[in-house]
C-alpha cells in the first residue's frame, strides 16, 4: 500500500502538536478510512474512557538529551531548552507529599541533565513514594565526568532505573540510537551491576525498554526477555531484572519517519488490526498524571507530545487536586491505537497477560 496523494499534500510543519493531532485525526486514507478510537472503545463499553485510582505520577524534567533517537515521541536533544524550574519541582514536591499515587516516574529527555535533578530526588525521596524510577538513556552516565557517580547515587537513594536498550546487538542500537550508543550504554549497565542492581539479594531494580527499530509491533514481550537475557548475560556478562516492550506511537519524529517512509498508512491499520479491547482496561491513562517541564498536566506524556491538556478545571500542577482529577474523562485521539494492540503498551511494557 503506497501513501496516497492526498495524505502526502498535506505534510506539513510536524514540529507543532496541533499539525500532528490534525494529521491523525483525519483517519481517511487512499483506499478506506480507519474507525475512531472512541467508537473502537465504545463498542466494548470503555467509552468515555475514565480514570481509576491513580498509581503514577509521571514528571518530564526537561526534554534535552544527549542523543537524538529516531523513534523519539518528546523530539528530545542536544538543543532542547525546556527544562523544569526549581519553582515547578517545590510544587511538585508539595503535590507528591499528599497523592494517593505510590510511583514517582521521572523522565525526559534524559532527566539527569536537569541542573536539579540531583536536588528533586534527594527531596522526593524522603516523601516516602514506595517506587522511586528513573528513565535513564545509559549513555548520559558516560556523558561527562560529572555524571560517572550517577550509579552510586541511584543506589543511595534506592532508584528503581528503567534503562533504554533498543537491541541486544551493536548493529540495531547504534542504527537507531547512534554511532557509539550501543557500546556506551553495555558499559553503563555493567557499572550498575557493579554496585548491586540486579544482583541476587539487592532490591535494586533495573529494568531494560525495547522499542521497534521501524514501522512494526513489538513481539512477545516474555520471549523478548528471554532472549535479552541470554545474550547479555552471555557476550557481556550483564544483569537485569525484566524487558518492557513499548509500541512505538506515531508522533513527533516517529511520525514523521511513518510519512518519510510512506508507511504511515500500513502502520496505522496494523494498530486497528491489532486492536485488543482487554489492553482497554490497563491503558496507562488510567491510573497515570504526566507532568510536563512547565508544571502543565496531561493524561499521559503522548497527550503531552501533542499538547492535550486533560479535560479538567485543573490543569496545571499549581492547582492540584485530585478528586478532581480522578472524576476527568480521558482524551483520546487516534494514536491511542498504539497502546491497545496486541498485549496492549504503557511506560511499564505490555498491560495484558
Amino acid at each position: 500500500m503506497t501513501i496516497s496523494k492526498s495524505l502526502a499534500a498535506r505534510k506539513n510543519d510536524l514540529s507543532k502538536p496541533a499539525n500532528q493531532l490534525k494529521y491523525l485525526s483525519n483517519g481517511i486514507f487512499g483506499d478506506g478510512e480507519l474507525p475512531l478510537f472512541k467508537d473502537k472503545i465504545a463498542q466494548s463499553g470503555n467509552y468515555p474512557l475514565k480514570p481509576k485510582a491513580l498509581e503514577i505520577l509521571q514528571l518530564n524534567l526537561g526534554y534535552m538529551c544527549n542523543q537524538v533517537c529516531s523513534h523519539c515521541h518528546v523530539d528530545a536533544g542536544p538543543d532542547r531548552k525546556e527544562i523544569m524550574t526549581k519553582e515547578t519541582m517545590l510544587q511538585c514536591l508539595e503535590v507528591i507529599k499528599t497523592t494517593g499515587a505510590h510511583t514517582l516516574d521521572l523522565t525526559g529527555g534524559a532527566p539527569e541533565m536537569n541542573p536539579n535533578f540531583r536536588w528533586f530526588v534527594e527531596e522526593a525521596s524522603k516523601a516516602g513514594i514506595k517506587d522511586f524510577i528513573v528513565r535513564s538513556n545509559l549513555t548520559i552516565i558516560l556523558a561527562n565526568k560529572k555524571y560517572h557517580d550517577l550509579p552510586e547515587f541511584f543506589k543511595k537513594h534506592r532508584v528503581h532505573v528503567v534503562s533504554s536498550l533498543p537491541f541486544y546487538k551493536k548493529e540495531k542500537t547504534d542504527k537507531q540510537r547512534g554511532n557509539g550508543v550501543f557500546d556506551k550504554s553495555i558499559k553503563a549497565l555493567q557499572m550498575l551491576n557493579a554496585v548491586g542492581y540486579a544482583q541476587e539479594g539487592t532490591d535494586l531494580k533495573l529494568d531494560l525498554v525495547y522499542n521497534p527499530a521501524g514501522a512494526f509491533l513489538p513481539t512477545d514481550q516474555a520471549s523478548m526477555e528471554r532472549d535479552f537475557k541470554k545474550a547479555l548475560k552471555k557476550d557481556f556478562d550483564i544483569d537485569f531484572n525484566s524487558l518492557f516492550a513499548i509500541t512505538n506511537l506515531p508522533i513527533s519524529r516517529f511520525l514523521e519517519y511513518l510519512i518519510a517512509s510512506e508507511n504511515y498508512e500500513d502502520y496505522m491499520y496494523a494498530l486497528v488490526e491489532a486492536y485488543n479491547p482487554v489492553a482497554v482496561e490497563n491503558v496507562m491513562c488510567t491510573n497515570t498524571i504526566s507532568i510536563s517541564w512547565d508544571g502543565w498536566l496531561y493524561d499521559c506524556d503522548f497527550n503531552q507530545m501533542l499538547d492535550m491538556k486533560v479535560d479538567s478545571k485543573v490543569q496545571h500542577i499549581s492547582d492540584y487536586n485530585e478528586t478532581l482529577l480522578n472524576d476527568r474523562e480521558i482524551l483520546i485521539s487516534q494514536h491511542c491505537y498504539g497502546c491497545t494492540a496486541g498485549a496492549g503498551s504503557s511506560c511499564q511494557g505490555t498491560v495484558t497477560k
